[in-house]
Order: C-alpha cells, then structure tokens, then sequence
C-alpha cells in the first residue's frame, strides 16, 4: 500500500494520456555493441511509453558492458527522481544490488531482457531463453545432416558466463545437440559477447582439432557466429560447409544468412519485447495496475516468481530472412545493400 501512495504521489499532475499522471522511467541498458539496444529496444520502448503517457519523463543510460558504470547510472536516476527502473543488467549476480537499492526507495524494478538473479525485482519481461538455445541446437542439427555429419563433432561459441541468459542459451543447446548425439568438442564461454574473441578462441580450435576436426560450430549470437565465420575463412575454410548458427537477426547476421556463409540465426522480435516492457513501466510510474492480460508466466529467479512476459523466439534461415523485415527489425534498405541485392532478390525481399 505505500508503495501504491508513493507511485501515486509521484504521478500527480499533467494527465499523460491513457490514464493517471505522468512519471519518471528510467531505462538501462547493457552494451552498444550489439546492434539491436541501440537501433531497437531503445527507440521501440521509447516510443510506446510516448505513445502511452506523452508528459512521462524518460531517463536513459547505456552501461557499455561495465556492471560498475551500470550501478552508478541506476544511482544516478533514482537521484534524478526515477518512479521506475527497466534495467537489462550487464551483470545478472551484482545487478541484485541496484534492486536493493531501488527497492529501498520504494522505486519498483523491471528486469529487461536478461533475469536479474536472487533479487526482489517486480517484474521481467524476456524471451523463452532456453528455447534459443533448443532452436539453435536442432537447426544446427539439420544442417550437419545436410552436411552428412550428423553426429559433428562441433564447436561451442557460448555467450558472456555474467549474462544469465547466456546460461540458458547453452543448456538449451546442449540438451539438443545432446539428444542428437553430436559431440561438442571445444567448448567456451566467451566474455563480453566478443565477436574478436570468439574469433580467438575459433581459431584455437581450428589449430588443437586441424581444419577437418570440426563439422559445425554453434555461435550462441550472430557477433560470435562472425567471428567464428572469420576465422575459418582465414584458415581457409569454407563456412559454407560448416553450418553456424548465431541469434540476434542482426543485419550482418542476415547477411551472411543470404549468401550461404551462416546457417540460421534466432529471431526475437524486438517490438513486442520493448512494448511490453513499457506498459509495465507506465503503469508503475503513473501508479496504476499493470494491465493483468500482458503476463503470462511467473519465472523463479532465485529468490521469488517474479511475474513475467514471456515470448517466442524463432528460428531463421535462408528461405524465412523476409520475415525478420517485414516484422520491421530490419531495413531492407540496409540489408540489400551492394553485393546483397541479387541474394535479397533470390530470398523474395523487396523494398530496397
């Protein structure tokens, strides 16, 4: 109940369209390396909290993969009077310490994207994570049976082990590869979602396995697809012949798609994620419920079942890139470019 007083009174003053006052959201996100946070979540969920409460304030800090820069940006906002935090941690263990922080401010937390582990946050809105990496896995799957490699072996290209969602991408992954029979034979995880150090750490495996040691890799993101991709076309390796996966349904990612150097990448649209995550920070913000109907799940996070939005991610190759753009995550224009504009042609995509 003082928490509802304390949003309430925060919210009074201009109506801010659809109900209630306006209020103070801050969002945090974890890095601008990977395409998507900049070109998309920011600009998708600053436009649905306009969209629902045009006098509500936004507040926004990139943290550029450093946990500590994060926690002073978190600090930061509730000093500017924040009424909510949609925080997508750089850190899943030490992000609980911005929780409790905010927490003990009577500010509510949205964990975004990646779970925030063993805190009280209020609520998380993400993907089916584990499902990625399933999808990974069994896609990666049909492509080594294309290849006449069904049991691989392969090389793993795991994400940053301080994301909690990298966690789950891998096990996914690993019990389907497992279920296949295909032998993992290098395995890292891989800082940072560095797509150099991916590239590194693939080039140590070419070296220990020999350049025929391998039959695929599963890259856990389209950035350590590339690197991995990278690196076997410097040693000489077709990557055509040795199908990898990645996620992200980057423009590069989808690229590499059309012209048959990367298998498939994971698609998780972007749009309804960020949207989702906006209704939740407007209605906390203006003191309102959050409307009852967007959660669907309830995710144990270590401490508590936090309630959840959770969505679908699919699967993308070749012969499905045209529905990454007409669910409007990528431009045509950008990703029939130059050399891409016949393969673009070939995949059905118009609109360039």
């Amino acid at each position: 109940m003082l928490l509802t007083l304390v949003l309430i009174a925060a919210g009074c003053g201009d109506d801010g369209g659809g109900g209630g006052g306006s209020g103070t959201i801050a969002l945090l996100l974890p890095e601008n390396h990977t395409p998507r946070y900049e070109a998309r979540d920011r600009p998708e969920f600053e436009a649905k909290v306009k969209e629902l409460c045009s006098d509500c304030k936004l507040l926004y800090s990139n943290a550029t993969q450093d946990a500590a820069k994060q926690q002073n940006q978190a600090d930061a906002a509730l000093t500017q009077g924040a009424d909510v935090l949609v925080v997508d941690a750089v850190d899943a263990g030490s992000a609980g310490a911005i929780v409790k922080k905010a927490k003990a401010q009577d500010v509510p937390v949205v964990s975004y994207d990646r779970l925030i582990t063993n805190s009280d946050v209020d609520y998380y809105v993400s993907f089916e994570n584990e499902q990625v990496g399933k999808l990974q896995g069994t896609t990666l799957v049909k492509g080594l049976k294309e290849q006449n490699k069904p049991t691989g072996p392969v090389v793993m290209l795991a994400g940053d082990p301080a994301d909690n969602n990298a966690k789950l991408f891998k096990k996914g992954a690993e019990d389907a590869l497992k279920a296949a029979g295909v032998k993992i034979a290098k395995s890292f995880d891989t800082p940072g979602w560095s797509a150099d150090k991916a590239q590194n750490e693939m080039q140590q495996s070419i070296t220990s396995l020999g350049n025929g040691g391998f039959a695929g890799v599963l890259a856990a993101n389209d950035d350590l697809g590339g690197g991995a991709i990278a690196a076997m076309k410097s040693a000489g390796i077709k990557p055509a012949d040795r199908p990898t996966t990645g996620q992200d349904a980057t423009v590069a990612g989808l690229q590499r798609i059309l012209e048959g150097e990367q298998f498939m990448t994971v698609w998780k649209a972007i749009a309804p994620e960020a949207g989702a995550a906006a209704q939740i920070a407007v209605a906390l913000a203006k003191g309102d419920d959050v409307p009852s109907d967007l959660i669907n799940q309830q995710v144990d996070n270590g401490q508590k079942e936090v309630p959840s939005v959770i969505l679908t991610p699919v699967a993308v190759l070749k012969n499905n890139v045209n529905d990454v753009v007409k669910g409007g995550d990528v431009k045509a224009s950008d990703l029939c470019k130059g050399k891409f504009a016949s393969a673009c042609e070939e995949a059905g995509i118009s609109g360039t």
